[in-house]
């Protein structure tokens, strides 16, 4: 028997003739034991082992329904992979290998799954907002402090997902460079008072506009100034300045009304006095012509009856002279000595409301009874007295 022969040891021992007898024999492992105990492990994880002592084929059926049953496994969870839903204020935009192939609508989706094709979910109506706080300088050359709060919406999922790589930070520096565009066109009694509306109105005009033009896919729903304050540092000097503009607001409104008041007051007072000269001077002119027109027809009559004439007008001269006298003279020459008691407030009243004594009075003297060239008037016939 041979040296390299099977069996052909002693006391369990090979012959070997370099001299290396005392070492047990190792040879090369059995690739099919190998491959049986693989089969028989596979087999008991997913369901197709069987006892120990099964002898199968490298190529038998065992092996064959392991990795069928595995391939079908992992395809059923490849293709479920592939199930999604989109909420109703959601939209799915779906990449195949990168490339954009459709924007799916609210509801159970479909789509191959990865490394085909991927999904992208985009809120399209949840309101999201930040703030950006920072200082500024205005048109008149003062400085502010902003506190801009801006509210917005993904409205076209497409641009939102491709056109931008951060749609949000572009957003922020968009809503920066608008807010210190419009304040720096502002002058600071604007942004603190009034003209605050109107900034926001075109601050957020401005920002769509702008990401219109980018293509970021947003729509800024609302713009709102939070606080707009000045400095701390120049605070007091702006109070002060503050204070005296309004003062001086105050003061104008106070001119306005006072001369809202003293100029149609000045303008009717004039046009009374226009037409008060005018009725004077239509009343002098009517006078005028009055006493003109009556001294020509008293002209007539003295050229036709002089004496007459000279007569009636100096009876109606002493006549309106008396009237208005308070002078009360009696004629007392043939008088018994008796007291006379006379009203003269009663006759001085009714002379003033009757201008001729009537025919049964006493006889009454102006000035004296005994002094020359004294006038009697007695009833309705006036005589001059002489001694």
């Amino acid at each position: 028997m041979a040296w390299n022969e099977p069996g052909g040891n002693s006391g369990g021992k090979r012959n070997n003739p370099w001299g290396s007898g005392n070492k047990p024999e190792q040879g090369p492992p059995d690739l099919d034991e190998v491959l049986r105990n693989l089969q028989r492990r596979l087999a008991g994880l997913f369901g197709g082992g069987g006892g120990g002592n099964r002898t199968v084929g490298a190529g038998g059926p065992g092996r064959g329904f392991g990795i069928g049953t595995i391939a079908l496994v992992l395809a059923a969870i490849w293709l479920f992979s592939g199930l999604y839903t989109v909420d109703a204020a959601e939209r799915g935009i779906i990449l195949r290998f990168g490339k954009h192939v459709a924007t799916t609508e609210p509801g159970l989706r479909w789509h191959l799954p990865w490394p085909i094709e991927t999904k992208q979910i985009v809120n399209i109506q949840s309101i999201e907002s930040f703030s950006e706080q920072t200082r500024m300088l205005t048109a008149d050359e003062n400085m502010v402090d902003i506190n801009l709060e801006v509210q917005f919406r993904r409205a076209n999922p497409l641009d939102y997902a491709f056109n931008v790589t951060r749609p949000e930070d572009t957003l922020k520096e968009v809503s920066e460079s608008a807010i210190r565009e419009i304040i720096g066109r502002s002058k600071l009694d604007s942004v603190l008072e009034s003209g605050r509306q109107e900034i926001v109105a075109r601050t957020k005009d401005l920002i769509q506009r702008t990401l219109e033009a980018y293509k970021v896919g947003l729509e800024v729903t609302a713009v709102n100034l939070q606080d707009v304050k000045v400095p701390n540092e120049v605070a007091p000097a702006q109070q002060d300045a503050i204070k005296a503009r309004e003062d001086r607001d105050r003061l104008s409104l106070a001119a306005q009304a006072y001369s809202n008041d003293l100029i149609p007051r000045a303008r009717g007072a004039a046009v009374r006095q226009v037409q008060e000269a005018q009725a004077y001077r239509a009343r002098k002119i009517a006078n005028a012509e009055g006493e003109a027109n009556r001294f020509l027809a008293l002209l007539d009559e003295y050229e036709q009856a002089p004496g007459v004439t000279r007569e009636r007008l100096y009876l109606e001269t002493i006549e309106r002279v008396l009237a208005s006298s308070k002078k009360v003279v009696l004629d007392t020459q043939n008088g018994s000595g008796n007291l006379i008691y006379l009203p003269i407030d009663k006759l001085l009243e009714q002379s003033r409301r009757v201008p001729r004594v009537a025919t049964s009075e006493p006889s009454m003297t102006v000035e004296s009874a005994d002094h020359p060239d004294s006038t009697t008037v007695t009833g309705d016939r006036r005589t001059r007295g002489t001694r």
